[in-house]
């Protein structure tokens, strides 16, 4: 059965620096109501290592986090019909509104975090002028590697490459 759901609303702080955007939340996100709640999904992983950092385990861990490193996230779609959790069950769907966030704080770079963020990012927001760079996606579902593409886009976006 398709259903109706609402993504969540932005996570940024006035020092944001990057926005991360995925495409719409998992089922197990929308149950914990916050961004990459699968513990099978690396985001959160990659994250954690690339600033040498331990696991994040709770809502209110990874939010510091994310302050801490002036790290934005966010999701393409708001909202849309959906049957569990992949991209290609996305249907009839609304696009955020970017401005909510690139208004209100500093963003210099933005990484897509999988195709369908990407494909919709640059159907909507391609004429922004910021940089941003496509990435793989850290979902469950895409078992190729990702690690060290996700290493070098973050490397990049903090001025360390």
């Amino acid at each position: 059965m398709n259903g109706e759901a609402t993504g969540f609303a932005p996570f940024f702080g006035r020092d944001s620096r990057l926005l991360i955007l995925g495409s719409f939340p998992s089922v197990m996100s929308r149950e914990v109501n916050f961004y990459y709640g699968n513990p099978r999904n690396s985001f959160w992983r990659i994250l954690s290592s690339f600033f040498g950092e331990d696991i994040l385990l709770t809502v209110e861990a990874k939010k510091n986090f994310l302050s801490n490193h002036g790290i934005a996230l966010w999701d393409m779609v708001e909202s849309c019909t959906i049957k569990g959790s992949s991209d290609a069950a996305i249907k009839n769907f609304k696009v955020v509104n970017l401005k909510e966030v690139l208004q209100n704080c500093p963003i210099e770079v933005i990484l897509l975090n999988g195709g369908k963020a990407a494909e919709l990012y640059e159907r909507h927001y391609g004429d922004i002028d910021l940089p941003y760079i496509k990435l793989p996606s850290t979902s469950p579902a895409n078992t190729k590697p990702k690690d060290e593409i996700w290493y070098d886009a973050l490397r990049r976006a903090f001025g360390k490459a």
